[in-house]
Protein backbone atom coordinates (compact mmCIF):
# COMPACT_ATOMS: atom_id res chain seq x y z
CA UNK A 1 0.00 0.00 0.00
CA UNK A 2 1.50 3.35 -0.88
CA UNK A 3 1.45 6.23 1.85
CA UNK A 4 -1.10 7.85 0.12
CA UNK A 5 -3.29 5.34 -0.29
CA UNK A 6 -2.44 4.87 3.96
CA UNK A 7 -3.46 8.74 4.29
CA UNK A 8 -6.50 8.56 2.33
CA UNK A 9 -7.39 5.46 4.62
CA UNK A 10 -6.23 6.75 7.50
CA UNK A 11 -8.83 9.89 7.32
CA UNK A 12 -12.11 8.45 8.10
CA UNK A 13 -11.05 7.08 11.09
CA UNK A 14 -8.64 9.99 11.87
CA UNK A 15 -12.56 11.79 12.23
CA UNK A 16 -14.70 8.77 13.85
CA UNK A 17 -11.45 9.10 16.37
CA UNK A 18 -11.91 12.50 16.67
CA UNK A 19 -15.47 11.99 17.77
CA UNK A 20 -15.36 9.36 20.13
CA UNK A 21 -12.21 11.42 21.94
CA UNK A 22 -14.45 14.30 21.73
CA UNK A 23 -16.73 12.66 23.65
CA UNK A 24 -14.85 10.88 25.95
CA UNK A 25 -12.64 13.91 27.01
CA UNK A 26 -15.89 15.69 27.64
CA UNK A 27 -17.29 12.89 29.79
CA UNK A 28 -13.85 12.87 31.86
CA UNK A 29 -13.88 16.57 32.06
CA UNK A 30 -17.19 16.48 33.89
CA UNK A 31 -16.28 13.79 36.40
CA UNK A 32 -12.72 15.80 37.19
CA UNK A 33 -15.13 19.16 37.72
CA UNK A 34 -17.29 17.50 40.03
CA UNK A 35 -14.27 15.82 42.13
CA UNK A 36 -12.44 18.94 41.88
CA UNK A 37 -14.90 21.75 42.42
CA UNK A 38 -17.57 20.14 44.12
CA UNK A 39 -19.76 21.66 41.70
CA UNK A 40 -22.38 19.73 39.04
CA UNK A 41 -21.63 21.65 36.44
CA UNK A 42 -18.59 23.30 35.02
CA UNK A 43 -19.16 27.37 34.62
CA UNK A 44 -19.64 28.61 30.62
CA UNK A 45 -18.14 32.06 29.54
CA UNK A 46 -20.97 33.78 29.77
CA UNK A 47 -22.23 32.84 33.03
CA UNK A 48 -22.75 36.16 34.80
CA UNK A 49 -22.63 34.50 38.44
CA UNK A 50 -19.72 33.07 37.72
CA UNK A 51 -15.39 34.74 38.91
CA UNK A 52 -12.92 34.97 35.99
CA UNK A 53 -10.79 32.85 37.97
CA UNK A 54 -13.30 29.68 38.20
CA UNK A 55 -14.25 30.01 33.96
CA UNK A 56 -10.54 30.53 33.01
CA UNK A 57 -9.32 27.64 35.12
CA UNK A 58 -12.01 25.42 33.80
CA UNK A 59 -11.34 25.96 30.57
CA UNK A 60 -8.02 25.51 30.66
CA UNK A 61 -8.59 22.10 32.45
CA UNK A 62 -11.04 21.35 29.69
CA UNK A 63 -8.23 22.18 27.25
CA UNK A 64 -5.38 20.00 28.83
CA UNK A 65 -8.01 16.85 29.01
CA UNK A 66 -8.76 17.42 25.61
CA UNK A 67 -5.53 17.55 24.00
CA UNK A 68 -4.19 14.27 26.08
CA UNK A 69 -7.25 12.73 25.24
CA UNK A 70 -6.86 13.66 21.57
CA UNK A 71 -3.27 12.83 21.30
CA UNK A 72 -3.68 9.48 23.16
CA UNK A 73 -6.63 8.19 20.49
CA UNK A 74 -4.40 9.58 17.30
CA UNK A 75 -1.51 7.88 18.37
CA UNK A 76 -3.57 4.95 18.80
CA UNK A 77 -4.85 5.33 15.85
CA UNK A 78 -1.75 5.54 13.95
CA UNK A 79 -0.23 2.65 15.33
CA UNK A 80 -3.06 0.39 14.76
CA UNK A 81 -3.34 1.52 11.20
CA UNK A 82 0.53 0.66 10.90
CA UNK A 83 -0.19 -2.77 12.42
CA UNK A 84 -3.47 -3.05 10.01
CA UNK A 85 -1.61 -1.71 6.41
CA UNK A 86 2.69 -1.58 7.39
CA UNK A 87 2.24 2.00 6.82
CA UNK A 88 2.37 5.09 9.39
CA UNK A 89 -0.47 7.38 8.47
CA UNK A 90 1.49 10.80 8.34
Amino acid sequence: MSNKIGKAAYKPVGVVLGLAAGMVAGAIFRQVWRMTAGDGEAPSATDEDRRWGEILAAAALQGAIFAVVRAAVDRGGAMSVRKLTGQWPD
